[in-house]
């Protein structure tokens, strides 16, 4: 499926070295004021190619609005964007052609279409994640005139972990680092399995704040369940935690239990969801990302005939995919909370005394 969102819908296209990549967002109120210099500056958040510690492929990501929007306002139609890619070098996968990359999705994908878009890994690369970043700035928009604020920032590189989270900081540093105390060694860690040909996994925090309580669907269309499957469908995202997440399971009921006063929870340990809705609080989310798949060492792999071989990739690609992916999981995150807000909308009318 290429689409997600039951209001709010985004419809994502392209392969990473096709003509352009792009989205359909469908369910935008009418009225609603579409600024696309904040849907390129999201944009340029995420691009490759713009420090040391992301890919140099180097792409502008200029972003085109088609459609469903007039005079700077949304029409209420299907708005679409394209992004062009222009910095594709298709001649650097010549040589793996007929032969799948250790941890990519060339081998599923070959085998469950039986066509094989060698380059780049074609619609399963990061690539279309651009997509997504445009449509989570739309969403964006949409969450602002409710005063719903989405940030996101690097908690870990390897096993080299945040002790604060300042996510204002975040917003200014080069790999997205929550905790500045720890921002150079994580650099560092970074450029020295750069350095070696590898590369090395992270953690993205998120966090969600100013909701109203109330949304989400029982029993189907839970918020949590949503945002887990919107994360999980980011590209290198392996787990997901919510609020204490794998923490919780270590506690007892009284331990764990967030108590409530007239003023309010005395803890979040839920991460602001209780039984799929929103409870007031913040959403707290923490996102794994496994070590980026693409490294430069030779490693064992097989052909599209199933013969041994070994696979040398060329070509340019992140150190780390975590970095970048913040970006993605925030615009994801403004995704589902949208659809949410519109969702609830219709949800309970006032009754007759």
């Amino acid at each position: 499926m290429n689409s997600f969102g039951k209001r709010f819908v985004v419809t994502t296209f392209g392969e990473s070295h096709g003509k352009a990549i792009g989205c359909v967002v469908d369910g935008v109120p009418a009225g609603l004021k579409i600024e696309k210099e904040f849907i390129q500056s999201e944009l340029d958040r995420r691009k490759p190619g713009s420090n040391k510690f992301a890919t140099a492929r180097s792409e502008e990501d200029r972003v085109e609005i088609l459609s469903g929007v007039f005079e700077g306002v949304a029409t209420g139609t299907p708005i679409a964007l394209i992004i062009q890619n222009k910095d594709q070098k298709s001649k650097d996968y010549s040589n793996i052609k007929d032969i799948f990359r250790p941890s990519h999705a060339d081998f599923t994908y070959f085998h469950k279409y039986g066509i094989r878009d060698y380059r780049g890994g074609g619609r399963s690369s990061a690539r279309e994640t651009a997509s997504r970043v445009a449509a989570g700035a739309i969403a964006k928009l949409i969450l602002k005139n409710s005063s719903i604020e989405v940030k996101s920032g690097v908690c870990a590189i390897g096993e080299i972990e945040a002790k604060e989270y300042d996510f204002e900081f975040a917003k200014k540093s080069e790999i997205y680092a929550l905790d500045k105390n720890i921002e150079q060694k994580q650099k560092d860690e970074i450029l020295k399995v750069k350095k070696l040909r590898d590369s090395i996994g992270g953690v993205v925090a998120v966090k969600i704040q100013n909701l109203p309580i109330g949304l989400g669907e029982p029993i189907y269309y839970k918020m949590d369940a949503k945002l887990a499957e919107a994360m999980m469908s980011i590209n290198g995202v392996k787990a997901i935690e919510i609020g204490d997440g794998f923490n919780s399971s270590k506690l007892t009921g009284s331990q764990n239990n967030d108590q409530i006063t007239s003023n309010g929870f005395l803890s979040n340990k839920a991460g602001g969801i209780l039984g799929g809705i929103s409870n007031g609080e913040d959403i707290d989310l923490k996102l794994y990302f496994k070590p980026t798949p693409s490294i430069f060492q030779p490693q064992k792999s097989i052909t599209t005939n199933n013969k041994d071989t070994i696979c040398e990739l060329k070509g340019r690609h992140d150190p780390c995919i975590a970095i970048r992916g913040s970006i993605v999981a925030e615009s994801m995150a403004s995704i589902v909370v949208a659809d949410m807000l519109l969702l609830n909308l219709g949800r309970k009318i006032p009754l007759k005394t």
